[in-house]
């Protein structure tokens, strides 16, 4: 009685494993599906004429055209946006790293006074949004002859980056054991060298995750560009998208072309890149 009485509480705590995984993946599934749809809803209305989605925006092209794609490359200089923006985001991407990386070298293998007040500036520095420091960083572009310049956005954009990139490496760095670090200045290594050969190489899965967060706020950012470039020829590809949808609003079939094209980089990095950004973000919250 006792064994059969074990295989049936066995049993029913299978039903209820499977029963809440079923309900999961489910709910999982449901959420996967509307947020891919909107997507899939501007992909579809990109191939018609405007005039078809108006009157059907939820039904597939029939026939499909690449007429707005065709617009979209020829009227409103998208590779030349492209080039600005990638241009930008790769730039403070790159200068995001080598920043957040140091400083976060620094922070957690020296000991220094100040160091916790600098921990906490970096933190508190989080709580301020770029509206809140978008005058003072204005007027000094102006005073140094920067705006319109693809620098102007550059410097902004990697100080806006740079304490939470410098927080995710911080917890990851921590996570470093110590051991060949030493091993290595036992071996008659410098600083640098322990940097870049040990360091660097240990740190690739929270560079990874820094910068595909900096290249992602970087491409869709529109605010500081906008304030920053004045110059409709020197548009990046954000900024292009706001023009466009000031002057064609009314082409929806242009206006969805352009958001498709927009949108597919940042959907390559990310799909690309994706196991990087939680392995990043939780290797650090390991050690406790």
């Amino acid at each position: 009685m006792d064994g059969a009485v074990i295989q049936t509480a066995v049993r029913k705590k299978k039903s209820k494993v499977k029963i809440s995984t079923v309900v999961i993946y489910v709910i999982l599934i449901f959420w996967a599906v509307l947020t891919i749809s909107p997507f899939v809803w501007v992909v579809l209305n990109s191939f018609k004429p405007s005039a078809d989605v108006l009157r059907s925006s939820f039904t597939l092209p029939n026939p499909a055209t690449m007429m707005n794609y065709e617009n979209a490359f020829g009227k409103l200089n998208v590779l030349k946006a492209y080039g600005y923006s990638f241009t930008i985001s790769g730039s403070v991407t790159v200068g995001v790293m080598i920043l957040a990386s140091l400083m976060s070298f620094g922070l957690t293998r020296y000991q220094f006074r100040g160091k916790q007040f600098v921990r906490s500036l970096i933190v508190a520095s989080l709580m301020f949004p770029v509206f809140a420091t978008i005058i003072p960083v204005y007027k000094m572009m102006v005073e140094w002859n920067l705006l319109s310049k693809n620098i102007a956005v550059i410097l902004p954009q990697i100080a806006g980056n740079l304490s939470f990139a410098t927080i995710v490496m911080t917890g990851f760095m921590q996570s470093i054991p110590l051991e060949m670090e030493e091993a290595a200045y036992m071996e008659g290594a410098n600083v640098f060298q322990v940097f870049l050969k040990i360091v660097v190489p240990l740190c690739r899965p929270s560079l990874a995750t820094v910068a595909i967060f900096s290249f992602l706020w970087s491409y869709n950012d529109l605010f500081v560009q906008k304030i920053m470039i004045r110059d409709p020829m020197k548009y990046p590809i954000s900024n292009l998208l706001e023009e466009i949808s000031s002057q064609y609003g009314t082409d929806f079939g242009l206006m969805a072309a352009s958001v498709t094209i927009i949108v597919i980089p940042v959907m390559i990095v990310y799909i690309l890149l994706q196991k990087n950004i939680i392995k990043g973000l939780t290797a650090g919250a390991v050690k406790g």
